[in-house]
Order: structure tokens, then C-alpha cells, then sequence
């Protein structure tokens, strides 16, 4: 039985357990001296993931996702978090490709953690030019536009979480997309007053937001930067214009985009739609594995931006062919026509005034506190920040960590708090969360530790609660509060393709930075002539209106659709902080399960003990609904799950998947060097930079125009 809301039991307090110092990367068990970084997951048809580099070097790893998919089918892992033993196998010149330096075991010159190699690349050559972490974080973003096109671009936004060394200022800039002028609650309704199929309304221009990238990056450069957007977007024009050579995972991605059903197949015959096939699949034929992908449209227009500053993309012939291109909508879904007065509906309201209209914002961020260590992580508009903390808040009222207790590393108690946690935090973020500058919230409610200890009375450690309910923080927040609230269940639709990567600097400047167009590529739709995808953001918004000031069915409708408000997001870059010093900085891709993956690794490195590299690669489970089921990756001891399934958690074999992909960087304060986690499960990219490689020092940054050589903010 799980224990009652009655407000007369009390959660156990916060397990005050002793605080040591986060591990830092061993060599042995990382990889981080061999030269060579972690093998692409799921290449390797080997269950030891070893890789030997063209110059002979040694990798280590966990492994692959795949591989360990079979086995755990094959009841071949148990309580395997060990690694593996060692083999060798010789990688061919493609799989070289796709292998980045991990670097050596701790540098002072500065850390990249990316999901591309090439980008990677890119901001590694931005320190070594002497620019900083947000330099470095502006040329990556870039870079991924054209190396990881169907994950993020400038047809899109992110969140830029920064911590400035030198002021000791840590803050957030906002390039989330926002909804045009004319956008209302009932945006996403067809003729017959139900929400359109999610398929049809985000591969078309209705579910477009302004895009918020190109803004956001010349903030933060103006704010903290020693570069200017020229410089930055040079690499990116030098990889379009020469072309790269496709990846596995992008080969894949385009391979599903352009299949029957796939985000890149629609409406064939439409030149919006028809542009990215063209770039993608010329002459309908994939570009595969090892193809040389050159986009010389993309090229000029990051050029133009280069050359004439930010407002070359939000006014003038960029920013009409946007307008123009979001007015296509899908008109088959599938062998079927659409209603044309959904078709209509389903065609986008952005206008010239929304993209001119646009700011990014300045943010600070929200700061809990777990077993001692500051988590310092996203506010709202995006729900990311406040559902992490509430989760290790709560898991916090019990000792996670202590293996006699049964709260070890995959143990079924650690497990069933992280779920039931879950389950709690989900439950709220379905109410209370969405874009404060348009809705009141109880964002400081949320994570009172008075309010999350009456949450925490509920978990259990040794059973599933039957259902779970959103509480109401607002007693904790402002004294108000009473009645009943609506209860949400809806499926989350946010997508998995976003981006992630995290970057730190000589002068210990960090970013992590959370980039996304949503769903894989986007809506599908490329403006003609300009080589880059429009984002499907505005689908992050409740499809159906939900506001409901009834105090007996309460719901303040936090996330519903209105003018110039940015959709809730689940996108989390997080730091954490041992006092005022930054120790750690992450983050992931994966829709709501970016929550949960930065969770999980939180937990490794500071209940667990893991350094960051096992941290990274120890598998992962996931629930991002109060009451559905959830998803959990290979590795786990059968047991346990077993054991899991009977206190009623549905953790069927189809709830196996991949979780996230968590990019990552480590200061060790105590000799000041750093380290880098790239995560296998997408190819991961670890650069590292010794100071003797640093040419021309430019400093920490100062801001507001500190460096006269920027221009064209």
C-alpha cells in the first residue's frame, strides 16, 4: 500500500548523507588518455564496444545500445554495470570518421561536448583561437545546423544556460519560439472542433513558431561573447559550402524522414516540402552513410548573416520567403484528402511584424538544492528546471546511494522512488507549468521543501502508488489555493530530435545550451531557396484549450495557446554548483525524457559516485506521465525488473528504448582541470584543449560591445 495524503504523515526528512567530492574521470575507465573518442552507439556488432583507432589507440566502452538490447532479450545481463571485458576490433575508414578525441585525462585549456564530431570540431577551434565558451557555443549551434539539420538550426531556438567566471553571474538566454500575433487558444481545433492529428498539424505551417536562434545567439554574444556573429558562422559557411560526409545517424535519419510516413514524405509535388527532399535524397535516393552532403543555399543565407548581422533573417527577403513558406499545410494524410477548411486552418499566421517583433529574453535561472550541491537549472517557459528539481527533491527523503538499504545503483528501491518521483513531478508539471510572462504560477511553491515533504509522504519505497494526482503549491507560494483541481492525462507530443552540448572555458566560463527545431526535421518544411527547416514548436502548446477558473475544477491553463506566449518545453541545461563554483554542466535531447536523463546522471554522480563518462553511459529509466508507463534502456538486472513489473510498473519488453543523449563537462575545482562525457548514444563528441594550444588570449568576455572587433550584432 503506498501511504495516504493525510497531512498527518510525514515524509522522511532529507536523508542527510555524507557529502564527499564528485569522482572525477579515471583513464582507465573512460577512454580519456587514448586519443579516441566513444564509438557510435549501436555500430559496433560487438558486446564489448572496443574500438581501435587508425593510430592504434585503445577505447573503452559500455556496451552499445543495440548490442545490449539483444543480450538483455537474450537474458544474457544481469546485474552487469560493469565494464565489459576488453577485445579489439578495427574500425573502417567511415567509422573513423564518425570517432572524436576524448582528448587526455584533464586539460585547463577548455572542453567541447557535443553530439557531432564536426561540430565538436568547430568549437575546439573557437577556444583554440583564444574565443570563450559562448564564442565556442555560438560556432557549434551554427555548425549543427548544417551537420545536424534534423535535430536543430536557425529554424529554430534553444535555451543558452551561461555561467560568466568572472562576475560569477550564472543566467539563461531564452530563444524559445513564440506564437505570432494572431495565434488564439483554439489555433489547433479542425472544422468539426476536435484537435487536428498531430501528424497533420505539425508538418504543416500552423504549428511554426518565430524562430528565436539567430536572436539568441547575438544576445549572448553581446553579453558575455569576445567574437562577433561573422566570426562564428564562418566554420558553419566553410562546412555547407564544402560539404561533410554524412554520418551514420543522419544517413538514418533521412532514410526514415523520406520513407512512407516519414516527417521528410509529405505532399510530394509542393516545392516547401519538395526542398528538403532535393537537399536530402536528391533524385529521391537517400544520401547514405559516407556521402558528401553540400548546401550551398544554407551556405549563402549564413553568409548573408554574417555579413548584414541578425536582421538579414528576421526582415527583408529571408524573412518573407519564412512567412511565405508557413503558409503551406498538408492537404493528404495518407491516401486520404484533408478537409480544406482544416487545410485552411492549418496554414501559419506568422507575419513580417512577429519575425521583426522578436527578442530573445535574459533570464535567471531556478536553484534547488540537492544533498548539498546547487542545481541550477531552466525556468519557465520551460518546465525542464522545476520538474528536476522537484524529482531529486523528493528522492532526496530517501538514502539513494546506500546498496546495504537497497537504494544502490539500479537497485528496486532506487528505482521505484526515481518513478514514483517521476510520476509526482509529472503530475504537477501537467498544471502548474507554462510561460510565467503570460500566466501566474507558483513557481517558488513548487519546490518548497514544505510542500514537496507532503509529496514525498506519498512514495513508498516498496510500492506503486494506484494513481497519482497533482498537489496544489499555491499555499506555498502565495497563501492562496483551496478547492479542486483538474486533473490532466494527455499524451506528450513534445519530439526527440533536439540537440544538446555543453562547453567550458580556460577562464571557467561554462554553457550548456539546448537547441531544437522539435520534432525530426521539424515540420519538413525548407524555405525554398534558403536551405534551412522551420521548427514545429508551437505544437508544444495543449492542443485543446484547457483554462478553467471554476475553484472546483480548477486549471489556470498554463500552457494554452495565446499571442507572442512561448509553448512549455522540457528542455533542462543544468548545472551544478558546489557553493558558487560551477562543478558539472548538462543536458540532453529526447522531448519530456530530457527531464528524466538529466535526473538519472544527476543521481550517478552524486548518490552514486560514478564519474562522468559511467555516469553518462549507465542505462536509464523514464516515466514523463502521472499514470502511463514507463521506458526504461537495457542494462538493468532482470531481477529488478521483474520485481519492478510486480509492484505494478508496466515495464513491458516494448518500453525498452534509448533515453536521451546527455553532452557533458566537469571542473574539478581542486586542481581547476577539466573533462568532457560524450554519450554513446548518439555518435558523442568529447574535444579537449591544453592551454599551450591557445593562440591570441582574448579574455573572459566583458560584454555590451567590450571588444570593438564585434560587429553585426
Amino acid at each position: 500500500m503506498s501511504r495516504s495524503a493525510d497531512p498527518a504523515i510525514k515524509a522522511p526528512p532529507p536523508v542527510a548523507r555524507p557529502r564527499g567530492v564528485l569522482r572525477w574521470p579515471a583513464p582507465w575507465a573512460t577512454g580519456l588518455d587514448c586519443g579516441c573518442g566513444p564509438p557510435e552507439a549501436g555500430r559496433l556488432e560487438n558486446a564489448n564496444n572496443t574500438k581501435t583507432t587508425q593510430e592504434g589507440h585503445l577505447v573503452i566502452g559500455l556496451p552499445t545500445f543495440a548490442v545490449a538490447r539483444r543480450l538483455l532479450a537474450s537474458a544474457l545481463i544481469g546485474a552487469s554495470l560493469a565494464l565489459p571485458a576488453l577485445s579489439v576490433v578495427v574500425p573502417s575508414a567511415a567509422e573513423a570518421r564518425d570517432t572524436q578525441s576524448l582528448g587526455v585525462p584533464g586539460v585547463r585549456g577548455g572542453v567541447v561536448a557535443t553530439s557531432e564530431p564536426e561540430a565538436a570540431r568547430v568549437g575546439a577551434e573557437i577556444l583554440r583561437r583564444g574565443g570563450n565558451a559562448v564564442d565556442a557555443a555560438a560556432a557549434i549551434a551554427f555548425a549543427l545546423n548544417v551537420v545536424e539539420p534534423q535535430s536543430a538550426g536557425i529554424g529554430g531556438g534553444g535555451f543558452m544556460m551561461i555561467h560568466h567566471a568572472r562576475s560569477g553571474r550564472t543566467f539563461v538566454i531564452d530563444s524559445r519560439e513564440r506564437a505570432p500575433a494572431a495565434a488564439d487558444p483554439e489555433m489547433f481545433l479542425g472544422a468539426s472542433g476536435s484537435a487536428l492529428p498531430f501528424g497533420l498539424r505539425s508538418t504543416s505551417g500552423i504549428g511554426v513558431g518565430v524562430p528565436g536562434m539567430v536572436r539568441g545567439l547575438a544576445l549572448a554574444l553581446d553579453e558575455v561573447g569576445t567574437m562577433g556573429l561573422a566570426d562564428v558562422i564562418e566554420p558553419a559557411v566553410a562546412l555547407a559550402e564544402n560539404g561533410f560526409r554524412v554520418s551514420s545517424r543522419l544517413a538514418e535519419s533521412i532514410a526514415a524522414g523520406v520513407a512512407p510516413g516519414g516527417r521528410l514524405a509529405n505532399e510530394p509535388g509542393d516545392p516547401a516540402y519538395d526542398e528538403a527532399r532535393a537537399v536530402f535524397a536528391p533524385g529521391g535516393v537517400p544520401l547514405a552513410r559516407d556521402a558528401l552532403l553540400v548546401q550551398p543555399a544554407l551556405a549563402a543565407t549564413l553568409r548573408r548573416i554574417a555579413d548584414e548581422g541578425q536582421s538579414a533573417f528576421y526582415a527583408g527577403d529571408i524573412a518573407q520567403a519564412i512567412v511565405d513558406t508557413q503558409r503551406n499545410a498538408r492537404t493528404t494524410n495518407g491516401a486520404s484528402s484533408v478537409d480544406p477548411a482544416d487545410v485552411e486552418r492549418m496554414r501559419g499566421r506568422m507575419t513580417l511584424d512577429d519575425l521583426a517583433g522578436y527578442t530573445a529574453s535574459v533570464r535567471d535561472p531556478v536553484v534547488g538544492k540537492y544533498r548539498g550541491y546547487r542545481v541550477v537549472s531552466m525556468p519557465p517557459p520551460s518546465s525542464g528546471g522545476l520538474t528536476v528539481i522537484q524529482i531529486l527533491k523528493l528522492m532526496e527523503h530517501f538514502p539513494i546511494g546506500d546498496a546495504a538499504a537497497g537504494y544502490g545503483l539500479g537497485g528496486q528501491r532506487t528505482l521505484n522512488v526515481m518513478l514514483e518521483s517521476m510520476r509526482l513531478a509529472f503530475a504537477d508539471r501537467a498544471v502548474w507549468m507554462g510561460d510565467t510572462d503570460f500566466v501566474s504560477l507558483p513557481v517558488r511553491g513548487l519546490v518548497d521543501d514544505d510542500y514537496l515533504a507532503t509529496r514525498a509522504a506519498l512514495i513508498d519505497p516498496d510500492a506503486r502508488q494506484a494513481s497519482v494526482v497533482a498537489g496544489d503549491p499555491r499555499p506555498y507560494d502565495s497563501g492562496a489555493g483551496g478547492g479542486h483541481l483538474a486533473q490532466l492525462s494527455r499524451a506528450d507530443t513534445e519530439g526527440l530530435n533536439t540537440t544538446h552540448f555543453s562547453v567550458v572555458d580556460r577562464h571557467g566560463n561554462v554553457v550548456t545550451y539546448t537547441n531544437t527545431i522539435e520534432s525530426a526535421w521539424g515540420t519538413g518544411l525548407m524555405v525554398p531557396g534558403y536551405g534551412f527547416l522551420l521548427n514545429n514548436e508551437l505544437t508544444d502548446f495543449n492542443s485543446t484549450p484547457t483554462a478553467n477558473p471554476d475553484p472546483d475544477a480548477f486549471d489556470p491553463g498554463a500552457n494554452d495557446v495565446a499571442p507572442f506566449k512561448r509553448p512549455r518545453s522540457s528542455m533542462a541545461p543544468t548545472m551544478l554548483f558546489d557553493g558558487r563554483r560551477p562543478l558539472v554542466a548538462l543536458g540532453s535531447p529526447g522531448g519530456s525524457t530530457i527531464i528524466n536523463s538529466v535526473v538519472n546522471v544527476t543521481s550517478n554522480l552524486i548518490d552514486h559516485g560514478r564519474n562522468v563518462q559511467e555516469a553518462v553511459d549507465a542505462p536509464r529509466i523514464s516515466q514523463t506521465s502521472a499514470n502511463g508507463s514507463p521506458n526504461l534502456e537495457a542494462g538493468f538486472d532482470l531481477d529488478v525488473i521483474d520485481a519492478l513489473r510486480g509492484l505494478g510498473h508496466n515495464l513491458a519488453d516494448s518500453r525498452l528504448t534509448e533515453i536521451g543523449s546527455v553532452q557533458s563537462v566537469v571542473i574539478d575545482q581542486r586542481g581547476g582541470l577539466a573533462y568532457g562525457a560524450g554519450d554513446r548514444r548518439r555518435i558523442g563528441a568529447v574535444q579537449s584543449i591544453r592551454l599551450e594550444e591557445i593562440d591570441s588570449p582574448r579574455g573572459h568576455g566583458h560584454g555590451h560591445g567590450g571588444h570593438g572587433h564585434r560587429r553585426h550584432r
